[in-house]
């Protein structure tokens, strides 16, 4: 979880992102879907990644990939639409 925390923050995801996310069959009185629309972003997807039990650990998880995407998806259009060096682009669903 903290991994996939870290990688939200390298995609740069932005307050805005968690709004965004939480239609991704989290319900938004799930705690990861108000933690995400409280406070400053990478505070909370670190409390997000932290969430104990295992049913929150699920809702967080499927949050935090929203979240990535979100990012990642907006970091290509802007930064890397000409090309880039970033190793996760070039992988497959095979891989």
């Amino acid at each position: 979880m903290l991994f996939l925390r870290h990688h939200c923050v390298q995609a740069r995801a932005v307050a805005e992102d968690g709004p965004e996310s939480t239609p991704c069959r989290t319900a938004p009185t799930h705690t990861p879907a108000v933690l995400i629309t409280r406070g400053r972003i990478d505070d909370q997807l670190g409390k997000i990644a932290s969430l104990a039990p295992r049913d929150e650990r699920r809702k967080a998880f499927r949050l935090l990939v929203a979240v990535l995407a979100i990012a990642d998806g907006r970091r290509r259009e802007r930064n890397c639409s000409n090309g880039c060096g970033h190793w996760w682009h070039r992988l497959s669903a095979a891989d």
